[in-house]
């Protein structure tokens, strides 16, 4: 049985600058990631993955190439339908975890939702918080948290909007290795009870391990693709 392309990335090319100054970032990149992949994305550091996920998850645009999610192409949207996009379709998960210190946990997780006019089902709600092990933390800030935690409501902020895609960059990179199996099992989670596709960037070989496909990259250009399971 085939399985369902969501992204498709078509000779993508990204610079910056111009004259001798000029460097390109992504160079004539195309990859294919299926629904519900768990897809990590590896290199040194100017190899060009930040920029690739920057990319795919609509934060940037290609100066050549398309970039199609889901059977739309959003290389061909104007900006306030690419923000738009970026709301309902792409969660976006951060080494620094962004989170609004002056809102408890339960309003940080519902913010998506608020900026695009939308209710919160509390059913849904209840539930995440649950799945995020949460529950009990749903009226404390931001500086009641560890880090650990603040990344769980960062990922829980970031599928609120049940997005297809979730694109995270380097998740895991102020934490702990026991906070980091713990936000990998979670990331897998998703996958599995909401078939979310994740691509992920990550310099940590373990969690790199962890996912299904890991794609490294140098010079802005793929160099690898190593299938870890199906």
């Amino acid at each position: 049985m085939d399985r369902e392309i969501m992204i498709s990335a078509n000779g993508i090319t990204k610079t910056f600058g111009t004259g001798e100054g000029k460097v390109t970032a992504v160079d004539d990149v195309s990859i294919e990631i299926y629904k519900g992949e768990f897809v990590a994305v590896t290199g040194e550091s100017g190899s060009g993955k930040s920029t690739l996920l920057n990319l795919l998850g609509g934060l940037d645009k290609p100066c050549k190439g398309s970039i199609t999610v889901g059977g739309r192409e959003i290389t061909k949207l104007k900006d306030s339908k690419l923000a738009q996009y970026r709301r309902r379709y792409s969660g976006f998960v951060f080494q620094f975890y962004n989170l609004i210190s002056v809102l408890n946990v339960e309003e940080n997780l519902s913010l998506p939702l608020d900026l695009d006019g939308r209710n919160t089902d509390k059913a849904r709600l209840d539930e995440l918080l649950e799945i995020l092990k949460l529950s009990d933390k749903r009226y404390c800030y931001a500086s009641q948290l560890s880090g650990g935690q603040q990344q769980r409501v960062a990922i829980g902020r970031a599928v609120i909007a049940q997005p297809p895609c979730i694109f995270a960059d380097e998740p895991t990179g102020n934490l702990d290795s026991a906070n980091s199996r713990e936000i990998v099992s979670l990331f897998k989670r998703l996958i599995e009870k909401y078939g979310t596709t994740i691509v992920l960037v990550t310099h940590d070989a373990n969690v790199a391990a962890e996912a299904d496909r890991v794609i490294r990259m140098s010079d802005g250009r793929i160099i690898d693709e190593k299938v870890i399971r199906l």
